[in-house]
């Protein structure tokens, strides 16, 4: 008998129509449901099942969880994204329910967690694979009936929302290790999405590549930026053993060097390590004469005096969350305005 998973990873009706994926607020109907996979994003989106998308590092698994909310029931709600490995075991609680003032040594203030902000909304469970056994049982607990109490406050709230987890680990071995809860495993794999490593699927490299460029003529005004039909197909021949993640970063760092509207094949080459490099071997991304974080600098600056320093804008433009944000604003040591 096959199970729901089963179904929503191959078993679908040619009549159910599958969704063009969102990126943001873009829809880019890249072809992942032609994959050796077959991969079906129709059968999730419309139904509130809990999610479970397993893929590399890279592949996309924010993007198909930001699909699917975008395009559910629930697209006008908010959309939380969480990453479980950033969060210890001891701030779990505070983190993922929030804490009341006082309700521990360093609660100076009220904390809203994360499930009240994706009430009635979806939230996002990254590198769920992460997530320490005593976490596990908590947060069991709350997708199992629904209900959480915040620190320092004993009465029982109740929230209702989507739930999405990713990781790009074996569930099914750390199952069989005893580092991951079964009955948790089967209570988020209702439906289960694996993704393919982009280079498995080298026609979605053109749609990507001028997305992520659309993003970047807005970020820094530059309207008649695009990608030469020469080196859309020569993009084609890179093995990206970093997947979208790198894609991205090389169509980012040719716009930021590169002074010229129109990309072609050299501007690409000149931000790869090897000029020689084919579709077999895999090198290192090289910058030239800037280094890493003067890249980053640059990036953050722009953002920050395109978006006039509204750290939300810059935020959500570079893919950063305000906190990630406020740290690097800290660490290159730029001027900005706290804001709530």
């Amino acid at each position: 008998m096959s199970s729901a998973s089963d179904k929503a990873s191959f078993g679908l009706p040619s009549s159910v129509k599958c969704h063009p994926l969102p990126y943001g607020k873009l829809l880019i109907p890249l072809n992942i449901n032609r994959t050796s996979s077959q991969m079906k994003i129709a059968y999730p989106v419309k139904r509130l099942l809990s999610v479970l998308i397993v893929g590399e590092s890279g592949t996309g698994k924010e993007l198909i969880a930001e699909a699917i909310h975008q395009n559910s029931s629930r697209s006008n709600k908010p959309f939380v994204k969480v990453n479980l490995g950033g969060i210890s075991s001891t701030l779990f609680e505070s983190e993922m329910f929030g804490h009341k003032r006082g309700a521990f040594t360093d609660a100076k203030n009220d904390r809203t967690g994360r499930f009240e902000m994706a009430h009635k909304g979806t939230i996002f469970l990254d590198e769920i694979g992460d997530l320490d056994l005593n976490s596990q049982v908590k947060l069991l607990r709350v997708l199992q009936d629904r209900t959480y109490e915040v620190l320092g406050d004993s009465r029982t709230r109740t929230v209702d929302v989507r739930v999405i987890c990713a990781t790009n680990r074996n569930l099914k071995e750390l199952v069989a290790q005893k580092k991951f809860r079964e009955d948790l495993y089967y209570r988020i794999n209702l439906i289960l999405i694996t993704l393919p490593p982009l280079r498995n699927r080298p026609d979605d490299i053109p749609l990507l590549a001028n997305y992520f460029l659309n993003n970047l003529k807005v970020l820094y005004n530059r309207s008649r930026l695009k990608i030469s039909a020469k080196a859309l197909s020569w993009l084609k021949g890179l093995y990206l053993s970093g997947n979208i993640r790198e894609l991205k970063n090389i169509v980012e760092r040719t716009v930021l060097v590169s002074e010229r509207d129109t990309l072609d094949i050299k501007d690409f080459e000149c931000q790869i390590e090897s000029a020689g490099r084919t579709s077999d071997e895999v090198g290192l991304p090289a910058v030239g004469s800037m280094t890493i974080d003067e890249i980053e600098l640059s990036m953050i600056r722009k953002a920050m005096e395109y978006h006039q320093q509204n750290i939300s804008k810059v935020a959500r433009s570079l893919g950063l969350s305000r906190g990630t944000l406020y740290r690097k604003l800290e660490k290159y040591h730029i001027p900005y305005e706290t804001q709530k």
